[in-house]
């Protein structure tokens, strides 16, 4: 592969590439570069938005570079600013350890593990001192600690930034020096600590290293960022007729920015796809074409077809999943309302979401839209209750 078209693969759907240059200079050695991304086990569940870093990551793997997949397990410990203005509460080292091991059991269905190097920031931060840490801290001012735009926001608005905050992308640069990276990948709304590692790596005498930020995949929503917070997320160990189905949810115009970030098809053949869909192809097409790769990746190619097939009868002839959970809810006094019963059910997280779902006509009963948000169900009824187009179960009130 010739150098432009190599690059043309590492810029495929990122946000920003610092720089260019650098990295043309760095490919023209003709070794294997190394390819740094850091994670914090905040959570011990990854979902498709995680997973564009992760397939930049492959990609360049299959390009010959080798992957240095960071878990911060130290920086975990820390808590890294949220870029909501508040600071993001640290974990325990229980917590931490638990989630990196359900990191490392993920991020496999993504990178090749020949090709792959787990590594743990506290390998080394542990063993550094507090005449260490000072010394590492000296390196920066807090002026410049200001220019990130999170903190400059919260000084100018009088909130409170703690000491350790400021340490969190010190750190974060400092891994780019242990591990020599030549490349960073980060999204988007990381680029201020990405950027921490080419000055600390000029600092320590070392070839800077390039910056390769990412767009943050928006969630099924349309407009937040995927966040299990917010609901909008698809998790990479749900259901294969779950994850199918969310992804046939997705809106036709947010469909070409998940082909771009998530789908491992050339850039030819989504601009093919895009043109017959401009020709008067059903973009539907497309997203069942989406749909079956991720779930194969996720899953296997058996289980694609298999939740292909469930949604075709679920959503063209009404057929109801075969493995409906059953569930019991409880009326104490005889009788339960109808928000309290999708909430007990597990179908919603809360009454104010079951009000919600109401309100939006996305509540059935035994196949009857849900349109009184004061109903009531008697003890010993069983219903079929559904939730949006996904979510069922034969419900039996006790």
């Amino acid at each position: 592969m010739i150098l432009q078209e190599t690059i043309d693969v590492i810029k495929r759907g990122c946000d920003e590439l610092l720089l260019e240059t650098e990295l043309n200079n760095k490919l023209a050695l003709g070794r294997p570069l190394r390819i740094k991304a850091g994670f914090d086990p905040t959570a011990p569940d990854l979902h498709l938005g995680h997973t564009v870093l992760l397939n930049k990551m492959r990609q360049l793997q299959e390009l010959g570079h080798h992957a240095l997949f960071l878990i911060g397990d130290f920086t975990g410990m820390i808590g890294d600013p949220t870029g909501k203005n508040t600071t993001r509460p640290p974990l325990t080292r229980e917590q931490v350890l638990e989630n990196a091991e359900s990191y490392r059991e993920q991020v496999f269905k993504v990178l090749d593990p020949d090709k792959t190097e787990i590594v743990f920031n506290s390998t080394w931060m542990d063993k550094f001192s507090a005449a260490d840490l000072i010394k590492l801290a000296a390196t920066h001012t807090v002026a410049r600690m200001l220019e990130r735009d999170d903190f400059g926001k919260r000084y100018k608005n009088n909130q409170a930034i703690a000491i350790h905050e400021f340490i969190y992308p010190l750190i974060q640069g400092y891994d780019s020096v242990t591990l020599k990276a030549d490349i960073e990948l980060g999204g988007s709304d990381q680029k201020f600590n990405l950027l921490m590692g080419r000055e600390l790596q000029k600092h320590y005498g070392q070839p800077p290293q390039c910056v390769l930020t990412m767009p943050l995949l928006l969630g099924l929503d349309g407009v937040n960022k995927m966040s299990k917070s917010l609901g909008n997320y698809i998790g990479i160990t749900e259901s294969p007729q779950e994850m199918f189905g969310k992804l046939m949810s997705v809106s036709d115009k947010l469909m070409w920015s998940y082909l771009e970030l998530l789908s491992f098809e050339s850039m030819s053949t989504i601009a093919k796809w895009r043109a017959e869909v401009e020709q008067g192809r059903n973009p539907r097409d497309i997203k069942v074409l989406l749909a079956q790769e991720i779930v194969t990746r996720f899953h296997s190619r058996a289980a694609a077809e298999m939740a292909l097939a469930e949604f075709e009868a679920r959503f063209k002839q009404g057929v109801l999943p075969e493995d409906m959970p059953e569930v019991s809810v409880s009326a104490s006094t005889g009788i339960i309302g109808i928000t309290q019963l999708l909430k007990q059910a597990g179908l919603v997280d809360s009454t104010s979401e079951a009000l919600r779902m109401i309100t939006q006509g996305a509540i059935k009963l035994d196949g009857e839209r849900v349109i009184d948000k004061t109903l009531q169900l008697q003890m010993g009824v069983v219903v079929v209750a559904q939730v949006g187009k996904r979510k069922f179960a034969r419900v039996t009130v006790s």
